[in-house]
């Protein structure tokens, strides 16, 4: 039950709260004891510390805590006071950063304590666990395809230096012709002619041309550096597969939803980075929609997207909501009527920044999504259209994870009729507010 405190004029909301201040060495704890005294200790960053912690926040009585996100120190204490049964607030930094004169680890704590206590702090939004899981192996697996795509540049600039201009003939030079080509050079082949016997029948450009490219001057530093980038491309390659596996079980595990609509047959291109295994129809089960439907969303950005977000939608209460979160939605800066400014807020959203990469597929689609992405860079410029078309894509996979309904592409002529019937109903209100009255020119 909520009481109001002498002397202030806000309405307690959680009379039993405490605040933290993390840190790397150490987190200091702002709590009130049974006493009614407002205590701040300081405590390590041991395992043993944190359920110290965990136990001296259970003699106070404390039931929710308030701590600020920084960096990832905050992680093993949450889980640990998570699991001892405590409701955590967490707090992103960038809303406490502007209160003056509140700047050490003592007056931290005691402000989120007291700003907890009244209900004041809003907590970041923070999916289950099963899908904090996947999350973390799909970024893992991210950062192996950075580090991979790092030693590919390596094997570019070894063979460069050698003069062997694979590069400009191969499309990727991680492909099956390229591979097959650089594993016999590391083998002792230095014949052009023999390698470019290697060449896939679906490669696009002729032996000829491939063989004039493998003409170079083998250099041993240069094919040492080669061999090297080639083997740490691989080590990482593997690395994947393996990461691959753990998040198809991790997938596996989550429950099954019903299916409103079958999984029909989609054509999809696979690339290096496309999963190993049937992500696509994994996704479908669990989710009970197939994303991939939607113009520019592949297999892999499906994934990402719900390895963020989750699958409960219900937890943003609108679309509204949901793209504000992402950070997509035009800003409402506003003062004494007047709009200061609606750029989009800055974020880091990693749900965000693939649905943006997504859009950036559309510029050549001859999809009604491809038409609006077009329609926009006209309008707004390349960044801005990519905010839009992000945006109308967060608002799809919204509608399609909470009400189940399909995607149908009206293609990109419906999307450009649509587009000029709005367009003459405009131009017709406006002619009627003048007194003019629009009329088709007659061809001829």
């Amino acid at each position: 039950m909520s009481k109001r405190v002498t002397g202030s004029s806000f309405e307690v909301v959680n009379p039993h709260a405490a605040g933290i201040d993390i840190g790397d060495r150490a987190h200091f704890v702002a709590a009130t004891d049974s006493t009614g005294v407002s205590v701040v200790r300081r405590f390590d960053t041991f395992t043993q510390d944190l359920y110290a912690i965990a136990d001296w926040l259970r003699q106070c009585g404390i039931t929710t805590v308030a701590m600020e996100s920084t960096g990832v120190y905050w992680i093993p204490l949450f889980e640990v006071l998570e699991t001892r049964g405590f409701t955590v607030c967490l707090v992103d930094t960038r809303r406490l950063k502007s209160v003056p004169g509140r700047k050490t680890d003592v007056r931290d704590c005691q402000w989120l304590q007291q700003l907890h206590t009244f209900g004041l702090l809003q907590s970041a939004f923070r999916p289950e666990d099963q899908i904090v899981r996947l999350r973390t192996y799909l970024r893992q697996r991210a950062m192996l395809i950075t580090y991979a795509s790092h030693h590919i540049q390596h094997m570019q600039k070894a063979m460069q230096q050698m003069n062997i201009k694979l590069t400009t003939v191969l499309s990727d030079i991680t492909g099956l012709t390229g591979m097959s080509i650089i594993q016999a050079i590391l083998d002792g082949e230095r014949d052009p002619v023999k390698l470019a016997h290697l060449r896939d029948p679906h490669c696009k450009n002729s032996e000829e041309t491939i063989v004039k490219s493998l003409q170079g001057h083998w250099r041993d530093d240069h094919l040492f550096e080669l061999r090297q980038a080639v083997d740490l491309y691989r080590f990482y390659k593997q690395k994947i597969v393996e990461c691959d596996l753990q998040v198809q079980t991790m997938l596996e595990s989550f429950p099954d939803k019903e299916h409103q609509q079958p999984l029909g047959a989609k054509r999809t291109k696979r690339n290096r980075h496309t999963p190993s295994f049937d992500a696509r129809t994994l996704l479908f089960q669990k989710t009970g929609v197939d994303l991939t439907t939607i113009d520019g969303i592949d297999v892999g950005t499906a994934m990402k997207v719900i390895s963020e977000i989750g699958t409960d939608i219900l937890r943003w209460p609108s679309e509204k909501h949901f793209t504000s979160w992402l950070c997509l939605c035009p800003g409402s800066k506003k003062s004494g009527g007047k709009i200061l400014s609606s750029k989009t807020r800055r974020s880091k959203n990693r749900a965000a920044a693939a649905l943006r990469i997504a859009a950036q597929t559309l510029e050549r689609s001859r999809s009604a999504m491809g038409a609006y992405f077009r329609r926009m860079k006209a309008r707004l410029g390349a960044p801005s259209a990519l905010t839009a078309t992000a945006h109308k894509l967060a608002r799809l996979i919204y509608n399609l994870l909470r009400h189940g309904q399909p995607y149908v592409d009206v293609g990109q002529e419906a999307f450009e009729e649509k587009y000029q019937q709005s367009m003459l109903k405009n131009l017709t209100k406006r002619a009627s507010q003048f007194g003019y009255t629009l009329m088709p020119i007659n061809p001829g």
